[in-house]
């Protein structure tokens, strides 16, 4: 599956709308959170993106959005959505680490985030990504579901430093 990363954009609030309502049967952020993230916030959402044929635009298939606070060497994955279409194709660990770049170039040095306890398949690939479990959320999410808030330590890849370098 041929996909492109690219920020997010203003133009791309529909479609990020649609894609939460699709994804998520709750804690679905509205049109005018997924504006704020957009347009105010001190974040940077990354989507994922299939080519579009001849005279349409390419289909949106997932998002990550980072929250960075002033002053904080920790970033927040602070919403991760893949098309369920889209799942098990690789895209979710492609979007993660492409975000992780970004907090990198910010000046991260941890990656934080907030999973449902009950969401295995995120669990999972959070854990392959080097994720581990920080702590036990209690009645964390709207409908009573507990949550584990994960950590990992950021480091350059080869091919940053060979930029810097």
């Amino acid at each position: 599956m041929t996909v492109t990363l690219r920020q997010a954009r203003p133009g791309d609030l529909d479609d990020l709308h649609r894609l939460e309502q699709m994804a998520f049967t709750g804690d679905r952020f509205s049109r005018r959170q997924l504006w704020h993230l957009l347009n105010r916030a001190h974040a940077v959402t990354l989507v994922a993106e299939s080519p579009g044929t001849e005279g349409e635009e390419g289909r949106l298939l997932g998002y990550g959005t980072l929250l960075f606070r002033r002053g904080s060497r920790r970033a927040r994955l602070y919403s991760f959505c893949v098309h369920p279409a889209a799942r098990g194709e690789g895209l979710g660990r492609r979007l993660v680490e492409a975000l992780e770049q970004v907090a990198l170039a910010r000046g991260a040095e941890r990656l934080g985030l907030e999973v449902r306890a009950d969401n295995r398949v995120a669990l999972g690939l959070y854990r392959r990504l080097g994720f581990r479990l920080e702590c036990w959320l209690e009645c964390y999410y709207a409908d009573g579901c507990a949550g584990w808030q994960m950590v990992k330590t950021l480091a350059p890849t080869v091919e940053a430093v060979e930029r810097v370098g």
